[in-house]
């Protein structure tokens, strides 16, 4: 049995069967550790004692916020006979494996449970619109996509392709299939669409501009493309944080205005040390695609199942 790592009563069902079953997490390592920093706040890594003390409180006040629905998980489970769990994540630790649908080059390093493999992302786009034709001429290809989902960044979309307007590049604003495109102002070489093939344009990209979903940023690294990170909210903070600590993005506040846009794009197109960190870190990212690692561990699942496997 597969499920998607936040649908937890599938995860119950699967135990209470007795079935062989992975939880699939399409982002980083996300359980609450004293050896992570506390999830969505963009920290970094800790560094020496107080670091250290910041990341046991942050596991103790994140593990409050989710177990906001451990009764309901726990009721579920005693419905199966199954016993009671002290925290909501560990219902991961139940499972025969929690596949990372991410590169663990990317993820930062820390110890993890031993049923939880990083398998490298799978790499999906949103049905598009037909073929892009792109702005016409030969400067630097801009590509900005927000979040396929709705997080109020109409005003964000329209600050960036004022900025891009201003510059000399081409650029292909997506605005995803909650906002209207004419919603966000076009010009000669800013066009301007609801959705595109991320992975053709990512190829052709100078630069991409996004809200740093992991999704849009393991997409960007895997083309070797550098980023302009403007976090929006949830994962988003942390994503942006670990993009910077790699050298492959600079990051600015969402509420950032035109200047400060147009400015962080000029220093991502006029430094390649971007350019060349997100093209190594998009080798490590691309061999873990190919290495099958995903397949691998879903056909060893009856195997890894067995009481003698998980020992």
């Amino acid at each position: 049995m597969l499920a998607d790592g936040v649908l937890l009563g599938a995860l119950v069902a699967a135990e209470a069967r007795g079935i062989p079953s992975a939880a699939l997490v399409g982002s980083v390592y996300l359980v609450p550790s004293a050896a992570r920093p506390p999830f969505g706040l963009g920290l970094a890594p800790a560094r020496g004692p107080l670091g250290r003390m910041r990341d046991r409180a942050g596991r103790v006040m994140s593990n409050a916020g989710w177990d906001a629905g451990l009764r309901a998980l726990n009721a579920t489970r005693a419905g199966f006979a199954l016993d009671p769990l002290g925290h909501v994540w560990a219902q991961w630790d139940r499972a025969d494996r929690v596949l990372l649908l991410t590169g663990a080059a990317f993820d930062d390093p820390a110890p993890v449970p031993p049923n939880v493999r990083w398998v490298g992302p799978v790499l999906e786009d949103l049905p598009a619109e037909g073929p892009l034709e792109l702005p016409p001429g030969d400067a630097p290809l801009v590509v900005v996509g927000l979040s396929s989902s709705y997080m109020q960044q109409e005003d964000l979309l329209r600050r960036i392709a004022i900025a891009l307007a201003g510059l000399p590049v081409r650029a292909v604003i997506t605005t995803g299939p909650a906002i209207d495109p004419a919603d966000v102002p076009a010009a000669a070489h800013v066009r301007v669409v609801r959705a595109a093939a991320h992975r053709e344009l990512f190829a052709r990209a100078a630069l991409v501009i996004t809200h740093a979903g992991h999704g849009t940023v393991i997409k960007a690294l895997a083309a070797g493309v550098p980023m302009l990170c403007l976090p929006i909210g949830r994962d988003q903070p942390d994503n942006a944080a670990r993009a910077a600590r790699h050298g492959v993005a600079i990051v600015r506040p969402a509420r950032s205005d035109v200047a400060t846009i147009a400015t962080a794009v000029v220093e991502l197109l006029a430094d390649p040390s971007y350019r060349t960190a997100a093209q190594a870190l998009g080798e490590r990212i691309r061999a873990e695609i190919d290495s099958g690692r995903l397949l691998t561990e879903l056909e060893g699942l009856p195997e890894a199942s067995r009481p003698e496997a998980r020992r």
